[in-house]
C-alpha cells in the first residue's frame, strides 16, 4: 500500500454556459494551495509488472470545482500520477496517461467503480501532448497550445506549494481543458492520455511523431485501460473519448477504427497491451479530419470569402480546381442527408441547402429563442439578413458566408504548395520535416522537390488517420455506435461539410449521430459540457453512483 497524501486547492471551471457565450475550456486556479507536501511514492505508479495498473498507488487530493452554472463543489478524488501506457515506448514523456476518480462531491460519498470512463485528450494541430507533469486533474499539457491560436494555459493542479495569487485568464480554444473537471463533477472516472505528435525529433534529427503515431498511442491507451478491467475503477466497456480540433479528429478516428488490424504491427512495435481498443462512444468538436480531401471541401465551403491575412481572395484558378476535386468526391461518397432532413443524396449541388436548412438556421433559432425580447430584436437589426417568424430564423447560403466574413486559411488549405501546413508536417518522415499528401499539392509544389509525386508510403498512412475510411470505404463494425459531433458555425478553420459527411456516415451505418453547430462561436467552441456528459449517461445506461 502506498501512503496517501491529502491536498486541498481551489479551481475555477472557465466554461460559456449559455447560448452566445464565447466558450472558454481553460481552467484559472483562484485559490492558494496547500503546502502540504505529498508524501507519497506514487510520482512513477507504472507497476513494475508490466502493464498492470496499481490499485493502490494514488493520491488523495481535495478541491473545490466551480461548475458551468457557478456553483462551487467540494470535491475529493483519487489521481494515480503519469502511468506509462506501453512496455516499449517511444518516449514516455508523451505515452503515459493520468487517472483521476472522484470518491466524494459536496460531502456526499461516489461509488464510481462502474462508471463511465472519459478518455479527455488535448491533443490540438496533431502536435503532441502529455501528462509528465500534471499534479492533478486537468493536468494534460497540449504542446500545440489551444485550438486556433492563443497562448497554452499552465496546469490547473499547481504543485502542492504553488501559490497562485491571482485567476489567470483561461485559454481561449474550446471545451476540451474543462472537459476532465466537467466529467469528474459527473462522477465519471477520467482518464488522459498524453500522446506523440508532429513535431517532437530525436538526437538525429528524425520526425518520431507524425502519422500514425498519436491514433496508436491514444489505442494503446484504450488498450491499457481495457486491459486492466477489474483493476482500474470505472467500466471499461463504457469508454468514451473526447476531443477538440485535431484532437476531435482522433476522438473520431478512434471511434471509428476500434479493433482495426490496420494497426496491429504499430501497436505491437510499442508494446501495446494485448486489448481490445474499441470504445463505446465518441466526442468530436470541430474535427479537422479526411485530410486527403479537406482542401476540396474547405473551398467549397470559402472560396469566396476573403482572407484575413491579406483581405482578398485566394487565386480563383486553385481555388475552383479544388472545388472541382470535392464535387467529385462529394458523388462517389453517396452519402445521404440525415434521417428527417428531406435530403436524399448529398452533393456539391445541394450541399449548401442542406447545411443551410439541417444545421445553421436550427443554430441561429436555438440562439435566438435563448435571448430576451430585447436582445432579439438588437440582434436581428444588427443581422438583417436574418428572417425571424414563428420562432424561427431563416436565411440564405450566400448571406450566411457574408455573416462569417473573411476565412481564416489560405489556399490550399491544408496541403500548402510551400509545405508550410501543419498538415504537411503531420505528413513528414524520417528526418523530412513536412511532405505532400494530395496529388494536387505535389504536382503544384513551389518548394523546388524533384519529384512532383506523393510518396508511397502516403496512402496507407491516410487511411489510418482518416475516420471516414473506416466508415465508408471498410466499414468497421467494431466502431462506436454512439457520436456526439459540434462545430461553431463561424469556424474557418475547416470545412462545415467535414463534420457533417462524418455523421452522415455513422447514421447511414444507423449509429446514434448527435450532430448540432454552435450559432456564431468559432473553432474550439463548447458551450453545451453538461448536456455532453448527461448524453454519456443516457447511451451508456449509466444510472449514478449507489452508494
Amino acid at each position: 500500500m502506498k501512503h496517501k497524501a491529502i491536498k486541498r486547492r481551489s479551481v475555477v471551471l472557465g466554461i460559456g454556459a449559455t447560448a452566445g457565450v464565447t466558450a472558454v475550456g481553460g481552467i484559472a486556479v483562484s485559490a492558494q494551495a496547500s503546502s502540504e507536501t505529498a508524501s507519497d511514492s506514487s510520482s512513477s505508479s507504472s507497476s513494475s509488472d508490466g502493464l498492470v495498473f496499481d490499485p493502490d498507488g494514488y493520491t488523495e487530493i481535495t478541491t473545490t470545482l466551480t461548475d458551468t452554472d457557478g456553483t462551487a463543489h467540494d470535491v475529493t478524488y483519487h489521481f494515480w500520477k503519469a502511468i506509462t501506457y506501453v512496455s516499449k515506448p517511444v518516449d514516455e514523456k508523451y505515452q503515459s496517461l493520468i487517472v483521476s476518480v472522484p470518491v466524494e462531491i459536496d460531502g456526499k460519498a461516489v461509488d464510481a467503480s462502474n462508471a463511465p470512463i472519459v478518455l479527455s485528450n488535448v491533443i490540438a494541430g496533431y502536435v503532441e501532448s502529455s501528462v509528465a507533469a500534471a499534479t492533478g486533474i486537468g493536468g494534460a499539457v497540449g504542446a500545440g497550445g489551444p485550438p486556433g491560436g492563443g497562448s497554452s494555459s499552465a496546469s490547473a493542479s499547481p504543485s502542492p506549494s504553488a501559490t497562485a495569487s491571482a485567476s489567470p485568464a483561461p485559454p481561449s480554444g474550446g471545451g476540451a481543458a474543462a472537459m476532465p473537471q466537467t466529467a469528474l463533477l459527473a462522477g465519471y472516472v477520467v482518464v488522459e492520455p498524453g500522446a506523440r505528435g508532429r513535431t517532437t525529433t530525436n538526437s538525429a534529427g528524425e520526425y518520431y511523431g507524425t502519422a500514425p503515431a498519436a491514433i496508436v498511442d491514444l489505442k494503446a491507451a484504450v488498450r491499457y485501460l481495457r486491459a486492466n478491467k477489474g483493476r482500474i475503477p470505472g467500466d471499461t466497456d463504457r469508454i468514451v473519448s473526447a476531443g477538440v480540433s485535431a484532437g476531435g479528429a482522433l476522438s473520431a478516428l478512434l471511434g471509428a477504427s476500434g479493433d482495426s488490424p490496420l494497426y496491429d504491427k504499430l501497436l505491437k512495435e510499442i508494446g501495446a497491451a494485448d486489448a481490445s481498443d474499441a470504445i463505446f462512444a465518441t466526442g468530436a468538436w470541430c474535427p479537422i479530419t479526411d485530410l486527403e480531401h479537406a482542401d476540396g471541401a474547405y473551398e467549397w465551403n470559402w472560396g469566396t470569402n476573403v482572407t484575413q491575412s491579406t483581405g482578398k481572395v485566394v487565386d480563383q484558378t486553385v481555388s475552383k480546381d479544388l472545388q472541382s476535386q470535392f464535387a467529385e468526391y462529394q458523388a462517389k461518397l453517396r452519402l445521404r442527408g440525415l434521417k428527417g432532413s428531406g435530403f436524399g443524396t448529398l452533393t456539391a449541388r445541394n450541399y449548401d441547402d442542406y447545411l443551410v436548412k439541417q444545421y445553421l438556421e436550427p443554430a441561429a433559432t436555438t440562439y435566438l429563442a435563448a435571448l430576451s425580447d430585447s436582445g432579439r430584436e438588437t440582434y436581428l437589426a444588427k443581422n438583417t439578413f436574418i428572417t425571424w417568424k414563428n420562432g424561427k430564423a431563416t436565411f440564405t447560403w450566400d448571406d450566411f458566408l457574408t455573416h462569417v466574413g473573411a476565412r481564416k486559411k489560405t489556399a490550399p488549405a491544408f496541403d500548402a504548395f510551400d509545405l508550410s501546413a501543419g498538415e504537411n508536417n503531420e505528413f513528414g518522415a524520417g528526418t523530412t520535416k513536412a511532405r505532400h499528401f494530395t496529388a494536387y499539392g505535389a504536382k503544384n509544389d513551389t518548394t523546388g522537390l524533384t519529384t512532383k509525386r506523393v510518396a508511397s508510403d502516403i496512402p496507407a498512412k491516410l487511411d489510418l488517420m482518416n475516420p471516414m475510411y473506416h466508415l465508408v470505404e471498410k466499414a468497421n463494425p467494431k466502431r462506436t455506435k454512439h457520436w456526439w459531433i459540434r462545430l461553431g458555425t463561424n469556424d474557418t478553420d475547416t470545412s462545415h461539410v467535414i463534420s457533417a459527411n462524418l455523421a452522415a456516415a455513422a447514421a447511414a451505418l444507423g449509429d446514434d449521430v448527435n450532430h448540432l453547430y454552435y450559432w456564431d462561436q468559432g473553432h474550439g467552441a463548447n458551450i453545451d459540457l453538461p448536456d455532453f456528459v448527461a448524453w454519456i449517461a443516457k447511451v451508456t445506461g449509466y444510472q449514478g453512483a449507489k452508494k
